[in-house]
């Protein structure tokens, strides 16, 4: 599995960059090492916000706060530390629904839906984010803030290689000729995004077995 270092060194390589970096945190030293120290983490957590990757998709049971709720709303919880980005708020009481597909005469291989939780998020004072709703017992889906590199699948490691590198372009080249690399290295990202979210969306689809089969609330009545 790539580290933080490999990523790094291979967003270097992209940009045609000799030298290797052995460490940035703490950074070891060399110019690209501090470069990297600094965008990488960028580049790591915007990659992680711009999908709903499998692997730092979690569910968690929200805290009940005590705060009072602004009117609409009858309950406050607190947000979990590690995410990043809410994906959608489950009522653990309410049945799934599984669309028919007429073609196929079965249950969709590929289609679920749960009712839609309305809510707001919010942070208060001490900058605590909070969410607002009327369902109580709620269950929170979110994207998470994940640092370990041995979690991310390799094309996640190859489009952070790439974002990185459009970010390293101006420091490392300089001059004119850093924008147009830039450039380049940001639609070589682009390109291999799409490839990790197709790739993530495909291994995350319900296998056929399981759509052959009426969700579990039909099936008990």
């Amino acid at each position: 599995m790539a580290s933080e270092v490999d990523i790094c060194n291979l967003a270097l390589g992209h940009l045609g960059d000799r030298a290797t970096v052995s460490s940035i945190n703490p950074p070891e030293g060399s110019a690209q090492a501090e470069h990297c120290a600094r965008f990488y983490p960028v580049a790591r957590d915007l990659v992680l916000e711009s999908h709903e990757w499998g692997f730092a998709t979690k569910r968690a049971n929200l805290a009940l706060l005590s705060d009072t709720p602004p009117p609409g709303f009858q309950f406050v919880y607190q947000l979990p530390a590690d995410c990043r980005n809410i994906i959608d708020l489950i009522d653990p009481n309410a049945p799934t629904f599984y669309p028919i597909d007429e073609r196929r005469g079965h249950w969709q291989d590929d289609a679920f839906t749960m009712p839609a939780v309305p809510y707001e998020l919010e942070a208060r004072a001490d900058g605590t984010a909070v969410i607002y709703t009327n369902l109580a017992t709620a269950i929170v889906r979110y994207v998470a803030s994940i640092t370990d590199t041995t979690k991310f699948s390799a094309q996640v490691v190859d489009a952070i290689g790439w974002l990185l590198a459009a970010y390293l372009a101006g420091p490392v080249i300089k001059g004119d000729t850093s924008m147009a690399v830039a450039k380049a290295m940001m639609q070589a990202y682009q390109l291999s995004l799409s490839a990790a979210r197709t790739n993530d969306a495909n291994n995350r689809r319900r296998s056929p077995s399981q759509a052959q089969h009426p969700a579990p609330w039909i099936q008990n009545r």
